[in-house]
Formats: C-alpha cells, sequence, structure tokens
C-alpha cells in the first residue's frame, strides 16, 4: 500500500501553536479591558464600601450617587458634550482635509518645493515659539477667544500627522495613477479627491483616530482660552468637578461640619467621570477599525 504524501502549505500553523496564539491573544483582550471593567463597576459602588474594601470586580453594594451628583449640573453636562461632539467632528474633519492637502504636493517627485516645506514640518517638531506668543497669536491676531473655534484651529495641522500622510503617499500611490488620470483630462484636485484619497483610507483612518482623540480628550485649550462655564467641553467640565470634588473631600472644615459633605462619593465619583469621559470614543473605534481593514486590501498598482 503506497501512502500518498500530504504537502503541507507553508502558509498554515500547527493546531498547538494556533490555541497558543489564541490564548495570548485573549490574555491581552482581558489586560486591555479589565482596567475599564473595573472602573465602570467603582463607579456604580458604595463609596463606604470602597472605603472597606478598595477596588473591587466583585461590589457588595451597589450605589448611583456617583452619578446622581454629576447629574446635578442639570443642562451643564448635556451642554459640554454638544461642545465637544461640535469641536471633534468639525476639527476632525478639517484638520483631515488640511493634512491631507499639505502632505499630498510633498509626496509628489515634481514638486519644486518639497524640500522646503518638508524642513517647515520638521522644524515645528523641534522647535516652538513658546505659550505667550502662541497665546496672542490666538486672542490678538486671529481674536478667537472664548469661543468654540479656539478648541479647533490649533489642532488643525499637526506636522508629525503630515509626515505621516507624505510617507504612505510615496508607498501607495504610484506616479503612474496620477500620470494616468492627467492623459484622461483630470486636474490636480480631481485627481485629489477622487483618485488618491480613496486609495488611501487606511491613512485616512489612523491620522482620523488619532485627530479624533486629540480633540474629545482636550481640556488644555478650554483651561487657556475659555472663561465661559458655557463653552466647557466635557473632558474640562469634568475636570473641574474633580477639582471640586478633592476640595470638598478634603477640606476638613465642610467635612466635620455636614453629613452631606462627608456622603460624598469621592472615589466613585472619579470613576464616573472616567466613564462619562471615555463613552462616546469608544463607539468611533469599530468605525475606524473597519476602514483600516479596507484600506489595507485596496491595491494601487497591479503588477
Amino acid at each position: 500500500m503506497i501512502r500518498k504524501s500530504i504537502k503541507r502549505n507553508p502558509n498554515q500553523i500547527s493546531w498547538l501553536s494556533n490555541a497558543l496564539l489564541n490564548l495570548f491573544f485573549i490574555l491581552c483582550s482581558i489586560i486591555c479591558v479589565a482596567p475599564i471593567i473595573l472602573v465602570i463597576l467603582v463607579s456604580v459602588t458604595d463609596e463606604m464600601e470602597i472605603l472597606k474594601t478598595g477596588y473591587t470586580f466583585f461590589p457588595k453594594v451597589f450605589s448611583l450617587k456617583a452619578y446622581e451628583y454629576i447629574a446635578a449640573s442639570g443642562q451643564a453636562i448635556w451642554r459640554a458634550y454638544g461642545v465637544s461632539l461640535f469641536t471633534t467632528i468639525v476639527g476632525t474633519l478639517l484638520s483631515m482635509l488640511i493634512t491631507c492637502m499639505y502632505a499630498y504636493p510633498l509626496a509628489r517627485s515634481g514638486f519644486r518645493y518639497k524640500t522646503f516645506f518638508s524642513f517647515i514640518a520638521y522644524f515645528t517638531m523641534i522647535f516652538g515659539g513658546g505659550l505667550i506668543p502662541w497665546y496672542m497669536v490666538y486672542t490678538h491676531i486671529f481674536k478667537i477667544k472664548e469661543t468654540v473655534w479656539i478648541m479647533i484651529f490649533p489642532y488643525l495641522l499637526n506636522a508629525w500627522f503630515a509626515l505621516i500622510m507624505r510617507t504612505f503617499y510615496k508607498t501607495t500611490i504610484h506616479e503612474s495613477i496620477i500620470e494616468s488620470a492627467k492623459i484622461d483630462g483630470a486636474g490636480e484636485f480631481r485627481t485629489f479627491f477622487t483618485i488618491v484619497l480613496p486609495l488611501c483610507r487606511a491613512g485616512l483612518a489612523t491620522i482620523g483616530l488619532f485627530c479624533t482623540l486629540n480633540y474629545w480628550n482636550d481640556w488644555y485649550l478650554p483651561l487657556i482660552f475659555v472663561n465661559n462655564p458655557k463653552m466647557y467641553n466635557i473632558q474640562y467640565l469634568m475636570y473641574q468637578y474633580l477639582l471640586s470634588i478633592q476640595f470638598l473631600s478634603s477640606s476638613s472644615s465642610f467635612s466635620q461640619s455636614s453629613l452631606a459633605f462627608r456622603d460624598l462619593p469621592s472615589e466613585s465619583a472619579r470613576m464616573a467621570v472616567a466613564v462619562l469621559s471615555i463613552g462616546p470614543i469608544v463607539f468611533a473605534y469599530p468605525f475606524f477599525q473597519k476602514y483600516f481593514v479596507k484600506g489595507l486590501t485596496i491595491g494601487a498598482v497591479k503588477g
């Protein structure tokens, strides 16, 4: 009896290696997700229970006092969410547009001044003008202090993101594609918006995610430029809540004279602030992940 030799696929791995890899990634996922679950559980745990047993995945006494304390602000929190959503959506779209348009000529071999503009991008990454000139530009020249645009304009162009897109253009968009578009009569803007950008979805998803995180997590710009509470975004409003909680919980005169201040949910409120701050941005990751996968499978020049 002649045995037939079974040819093994060189890209196929053994069942043991596959099981070990799956176990490794499951452990990595647990390590990443466990802190978020702990924060959520602590935010709904009674304050006295936290002081007795500390942080735990299995709380015995549940309480929503932390969320009730934050919700007592009324419309302020919803207004702050609206400001954050507006600055994140509008700022991300404008930042992606400006970054991609700045990086595109730097990746073109026929652009005469690409070295000069690349040097400008590198220079701003190494040296900065300082806080005072930066503050004076937006308060005396642009005059957008105390407006929602002050939380958008400073992050419109990031030199590092522009260099990432320049590299992505060079490695993804072949010169023959642009030459073919020119032969068909397409101009520079039509080539850029209808041919180049659709082929660079992975790069767009990358810088789009970075821009979204920058705008959503920003609390520094409201701290410097905004004094009107109606213009606070959610991160800066939560920052104000944390300062208030820290002051009330550490003030002995308040905590000893009032039962309400003794029952202040300081630890659980800190976790509730974190949950409210990261909540909406979590839904952005699946959206960008879809375009990561699609963009990586798009080919440019076929051999």
